[in-house]
This record gives C-alpha cells, structure tokens and sequence, in this order.
C-alpha cells in the first residue's frame, strides 16, 4: 500500500478511549498492513495483511499474536512473493479469502496477486484455521470473461497499475444471506461509483471450477470505492476510501437491496486511521483495522521497521 504520514506521537497509542464516541483504539505488533479479518470466536480474531502470506490469530486486547499460520505452499507462490491478501468473509466455520487481483504500483503483472481460497476454523485455546480445497488462480480471468460483466471493461482496468486511474483493485468480500459472497472494488469507479460483484459459486471455486457471477451492483460511495465490507444484521457496512493514496475514508450504512443506495453513518471518527478490515464482534460492536504500513514511526514508516517493531492499530465502534 502507499505511504502516508502520521505522527510519531501517535504510533506510541496503545488504548484509548474517547469520551464523546467511546470509540477504543488499541494497537498489535504484527504486520503493519492489516488489510482483511474475521473473528473466530468472541475474543479472538485472524488478520491476514498484504505484505506477506501469513495469517495471524489475535487475542483480544492482547498485543502479541497467539498463533499464525504461513500460507506460502499452499498459495504456490516463492517465499519472497506478496499474495496481497485484502479481503475476508466467514461462511459457518469456513473463511474465504480474496487478494487484490491487481498489478505492482509500477503496473507490472503479478501473477502471485491472482488468488482465492478458503481456510476452516479449527476450535482451540486459541482457535486457528487450516486450509481448505485450493487456491484458485483464475478468477480474474473468469471476470474477464463474464458476460454480466463486460460492460466495465475490466480487461482493460488490470493491465493499468491498481491505484491508477480506472486501474483494478479488490479489497472488500462479504457473506451473503444466500451463501453467496460479494466482491467489492476500490477501484474502477464506474460512473464515479463504487462497483460489487457478486459471487455465486464460492465453495465451487475452491475446488477448481470456473467462478459464475451474478448481476454487479453500483454504489455512491462519495466517489470512494471500497476498502472493506461485512454483513451486520441484515444489512450491511461498507468502509470507503479513495482508489488512490490521497483522500478521505467514510463509514457506510447498506441494506443490500439493488435499488437503495448506501447512507453514511454519522458521527464516526476514524483520525487519522486508514481502515482496511471491517468484522463483527458480537452484540452491536464492530472492529476496524487500520492498514499502518506507512505509519510513520521515529521518522521510517511501518513497513520499514524491523518485523518486532511493526504495528497495526484496531478501532472498537458502535455504529
């Protein structure tokens, strides 16, 4: 991801409770880049980010991670190849998992960034996951070639680098009411609008056949594409940013339905966070992860810092 400035200041924040939202912020060494979650159980969570391909269980509360889990053979890529991983949705016991499906910043092809699979939950103290069925490489190929989708001109969008513009970037996947799932883009914005495509076939994909789509949707995101996505209730909230490195980020309230279009949720202040992971903890609590990697820290950013200096900073909300 690009980088961004932010206070040394700030990167010494480890809890804080603001009074007028009660809004808790809590920091966790780990990666930097936190960019897809899914809680396990009501006090523990997996974090995937997009700076390498592992997988790490949090505790709640706890710093540290308690487990992790290296995905590298199993996604078939070299031990110096990012997958990406930007996206999470439960499904019972099941999690699947999108990365970005774009090119490098510089535009160049990164085969290693075509990847969907899934893992299951494996019940514990702490729970963990185990890979599941296969990493499926193909599903940019199917868009490519899916009818429903043709009028987007994604063909065109992969070959630009994913933060250019009309440039092609995943970033959001959520559970439907049906099983189904939703990937959500933060960029292209067709029209200027946020664009989701539904996945009909998920536990199909997993096992090698080609990915089946239904009708997309278009959202007006204020000319934000999206970040992350999950299903809350019966609807769902949608974090929204910019498709490139300038720009701000809203929180978004969604029924779901075709014909309504998103309504923002008032009175949430994200700072200067960067949300790129968005999950449900139980009761009306939802969870934000920020992506830190240009978290500037002492002068260096995030991702530069030796990996036991690295952090990522979640946000506890009631929307």
């Amino acid at each position: 991801m690009s980088i961004f400035i932010k206070t040394a200041a700030a990167a010494l924040l480890a809890i804080v409770l603001t009074p007028a939202s009660a809004q808790q912020i809590t920091t966790y060494n780990g990666p930097c880049d936190a960019s897809a979650a899914v809680a396990l159980d009501a006090t523990h969570f997996i974090v995937g980010d997009d700076e390498h391909n592992t997988l790490h269980v949090y505790r709640q509360g706890q710093p540290a991670p308690v487990a992790a889990l290296n995905l590298a053979n199993f996604l078939g890529t070299a031990a110096d190849e990012e997958s990406d991983i930007e996206g999470a949705a439960a499904i019972g016991s099941r999690i699947y998992w999108i990365t970005s499906h774009g090119r490098n910043s510089k535009g160049k092809a990164r085969p290693a960034r075509q990847r969907f699979f899934a893992t299951e939950v494996v019940p514990g103290q702490p729970p963990t996951v185990k890979p599941v069925g296969q990493a499926y490489a193909n599903l940019l190929r199917d868009m490519l070639t899916a009818e429903t989708l043709k009028p987007y001109r994604l063909d065109e969008a992969a070959r630009r680098p994913p933060e250019a513009d009309g440039g092609l970037n995943i970033e959001g996947l959520a559970v439907t009411a049906d099983g189904k799932l939703l990937i959500g883009l933060r960029n292209p914005l067709p029209q200027q609008r946020a664009l989701i495509i539904p996945l009909d076939n998920p536990g199909d994909v997993i096992t090698g056949q080609p990915a089946r789509f239904g009708e997309p949707f278009e959202l007006d995101l204020g000319k934000r594409g999206i970040r992350s996505i999950e299903r809350i209730g019966t609807g769902y909230l949608i974090v929204a940013g910019p498709t490139g490195d300038q720009g701000s980020f809203a929180l978004f309230r969604w029924s779901g339905r075709r014909d309504d279009m998103p309504t923002l949720v008032a009175g949430i202040d994200l700072r200067d966070l960067r949300p790129e992971a968005l999950f449900a903890i139980g009761g009306n609590r939802v969870q934000l992860l920020s992506d830190d990697g240009g978290f500037v820290i002492g002068g260096i950013a995030c991702k530069k810092l030796p990996a036991a200096s690295q952090t990522f900073r979640s946000l506890t909300i009631t929307p």
